[in-house]
């Protein structure tokens, strides 16, 4: 059980960069047209996009805070599997 665990861990970890890498790529310009920026939108939407259409649904705001709640939710996601766990 822990095996598996810590694979999850690791797993949101890496979620969480590929959104971190993906919020620095997208203040270039050219960035978000490139390759590399629709493989991140790949792994990363599945997450950021429900959390975005919710969040401009009710916010009409033109900053978009999905990535931090992303975070967030993240990190609230690690910590349940850690209580759970150990």
């Amino acid at each position: 059980m822990q095996m598996i665990a810590v694979l999850l861990i690791k797993l949101l970890n890496i979620l969480t960069w590929l959104i971190l890498i993906q919020c620095l790529m997208s203040w270039f310009p050219g960035a978000r047209y490139s390759k590399a920026y629709e493989i991140l939108s790949m792994f990363t939407e599945p997450l950021v996009g429900p959390i975005r259409e919710v969040l401009f649904r009710y916010i009409d705001i033109p900053i978009d805070f999905s990535p931090i709640i992303a975070f967030f939710v993240i990190s609230m996601v690690k910590n349940l599997i850690y209580s759970l766990v150990w």
